[in-house]
């Protein structure tokens, strides 16, 4: 298993740097640009768009993986589909092609026949990329290649990516938005319980050289299977990662209920439960673009919970970043079940984890795999039944009222 782990870490990388080239050249990147079809748009935005960055790395990573384990690219799944339509209409199967002289030719039919363009991006998706982390090379946990499947985000938050702003200055290590909230997300869950077991998320954009104004990247990693639960956040990991992990909030007080927390969600959530984590929260309540980057935010301890009630975002935004917090103790739960189990019992009496194994019945297109009835991900259990009374108890406040 430390064989696919380190797989899913080397083509996130290589997603990482076919990110970063097609960001290195304006002109390159408004060729990239083409809006989603209706049924692909994610209702959240008004306008949404797909890249063709977003489709090599997809395809580079299904191509990948399936080189290394035969069979497997046949159970990656992802957020975007491989159709690309030129400037002359034409649509075009984006693939990876046996050699890089034919990927070139294939993506010069996207690229209305510019050839600089098509080869330096032929050029990275064939280039060899190398990684290495010591830790994974002790993990030997078994699990059976037939029983597990792969959610992709090729590029989670395309807008910041296409923005492109390398300006933002974070608030208490949170980034509101920019290139560094723009990830990779590699997830592999078991096609039986549709439980997350390994996530790589890879930031492209982490870092900024000040005199190159080129960026460097970072990875996170983990493993959370029958019992045992590896990630890179341990101090022993070779990518230059330390323990993140951080008080958060304010000390919890001996009386159960009355700690502060701290909380990460979107701009786009409901005015009730924004005036809840304000709340509960108490002046640590964040913003932050990207359902990935949000994630990451709870995984590197800069808060305690990421919290969203929309049914806007899905497998391929989640998937990853679960498995990570299983194996730091923590987990992501359906918000809207988590709500009824504390208003039917006055605490919380289930733990309905996000599945990844089956899609929302009677929907159409991206809706097909949302993650219906929200998210609460969080970094430790003890935390999140306390939280949860004081979330419920906020919220049944504001619903009185109005």
């Amino acid at each position: 298993m430390s064989d696919i782990l380190h797989e899913l870490l080397r083509v996130s990388e290589k997603a990482a740097c076919i990110a970063r080239a097609c960001r290195q050249e304006e002109t390159l990147f408004q060729l990239l640009i083409e809006e989603k079809k209706e049924h692909e748009k994610n209702k959240k935005f008004l306008t949404d768009f797909k890249t063709l960055a977003d489709v090599l790395v997809q395809e580079v990573i299904k191509h990948d993986l399936g080189k290394k384990f035969p069979g497997l690219e046949n159970n990656v799944r992802g957020e975007e589909s491989n159709e690309f339509t030129n400037e002359l209409g034409e649509t075009i199967i984006v693939r990876v092609c046996p050699t890089e002289e034919e990927t070139k030719s294939l993506l010069q039919k996207v690229l209305d026949n510019n050839e600089a363009a098509a080869g330096a991006l032929a050029h990275v998706v064939h280039q060899e990329v190398v990684v290495t982390d010591k830790s994974i090379d002790g993990v030997t946990v078994s699990i059976p290649q037939s029983n597990i499947a792969v959610w992709v985000d090729p590029i989670d938050s395309t807008y910041q990516y296409i923005k492109g702003s390398a300006d933002i200055q974070p608030h208490k290590g949170i980034y509101p938005k920019g290139l560094q909230c723009v990830t990779v997300l590699v997830g592999v869950y078991l096609l039986d319980t549709g439980l997350p077991v390994m996530g790589v998320i890879n930031q492209p954009f982490a870092v900024r050289d000040p005199i190159t104004l080129r960026w460097k990247g970072q990875w996170y990693w983990g493993l959370s299977y029958m019992g045992s639960n590896i990630c890179s956040l341990q101090p022993s990991s070779s990518n230059g990662l330390t323990d993140h992990r951080v008080e958060c909030g304010s000390p919890a007080p001996a009386v159960r209920g009355t700690r502060s927390y701290a909380a990460v969600t979107s701009s786009a959530e409901t005015k009730s439960v924004l005036s809840a984590l304000s709340t509960v929260c108490s002046g640590n309540m964040h913003f932050a673009a990207g359902a990935g980057y949000k994630c990451l935010c709870v995984i590197q301890g800069l808060v305690d919970f990421y919290v969203f009630s929309e049914d806007t975002t899905f497998k391929w935004d989640t998937c990853a970043p679960h498995a990570i917090l299983k194996s730091l103790g923590g987990g992501m739960l359906e918000l809207s079940e988590c709500l009824r189990s504390v208003q039917k019992s006055n605490k919380l009496t289930a733990r309905p984890h996000v599945l990844y194994n089956s899609d929302v019945q009677g929907a159409r297109g991206a809706d097909r795999w949302a993650n219906k009835g929200g998210l609460v991900a969080y970094r430790s259990e003890e935390d999140l039944e306390g939280f949860m009374d004081l979330f419920v108890k906020n919220i049944s406040l504001q619903n009185e009222l109005h």
